[in-house]
């Protein structure tokens, strides 16, 4: 009996056996295979692509302009110091031009120009439109951050737009302003953004710690754009490391 409580205490559930759990209420039904195959398809697509999507847009920029890649060493090395082989995750909140980088590169370049749509819930007039009850609305929130009426120079990758208290203060939920929202905002807002900013900041400082970023001669990083499922690097990101020793 010993032995049987020990190997109780030990039972790890797995994610699948979690999804063959799940039920749908108002049907009282397991999900079907397709419907598994199609939740996890957006569980794969939402939680990874999307990421490694703009860490892709992100290291690409900074390649073509190493005064970047420059700085925020300096930075790091000013918080981590010489000898640490990983930026940690306390060290991040320490560091104003890595967030104002990531944010910079959401702005420039979100993987998703459309993001989740809204509903409206009643008649509304908007700029002289007429949006109909029921109405569904889609934001694109690629133009949205392309506003010269917004930005300045907008088409330029400028993180330094970020920082004087802007990276840390800056409202990407739409709940206080609306000049980007990467991630949507509302009650559609996508719920794991402050996991998407956390996993872009920890990758993004420990490749640059890490290694030194440059591109490779005679093939100069093309920033052009490809939609796909998101928008992705036409011709994607290539590039030369060296460690840094």
């Amino acid at each position: 009996m010993k032995e049987v409580k020990e190997n109780e205490d030990e039972f790890v559930v797995s994610n699948v056996d979690t999804l063959l759990d799940l039920e749908l209420p108002e049907e009282k039904r397991k999900l079907s295979e397709e419907e598994m195959v199609s939740l996890s398809s957006e569980f794969l697509v939402a939680g990874t692509d999307t990421t490694s999507t703009a860490l892709e847009w992100i290291m690409a920029n900074m390649v073509k302009y190493p005064q970047i890649q420059e700085r925020l060493l300096v930075e790091m090395k000013g918080v981590v110091g010489d000898g640490e082989k990983e930026v940690k995750g306390e060290d991040l909140n320490k560091m104003p031009y890595l967030k104002a980088v990531v944010l910079e590169g959401l702005r420039r370049h979100p993987p998703a120009h459309l993001v989740i749509p809204h509903a409206v819930t009643e008649d509304v007039v908007l700029d002289g439109y007429i949006v109909p009850k029921n109405g569904t609305l889609h934001f694109n929130v690629a133009e949205m951050g392309r506003d010269p009426k917004v930005w300045e120079d907008p088409m330029a990758f400028k993180p330094e737009r970020f920082l004087n208290g802007g990276g840390e203060a800056f409202d990407i939920t739409g709940s206080r302003e609306i000049k980007m929202m990467p991630f949507g905002a509302g009650r559609r807002i996508c719920p794991a953004s402050g996991l998407a900013m956390l996993h872009l900041e920890y990758f993004v400082a420990n490749l640059v710690w890490n290694f030194d970023w440059k591109a490779v001669e005679g093939d100069e990083v093309d920033l052009s754009e490809q939609q796909e499922f998101i928008v992705v690097m036409k011709n994607p990101l290539k590039a030369q490391l060296s460690p840094r020793l």
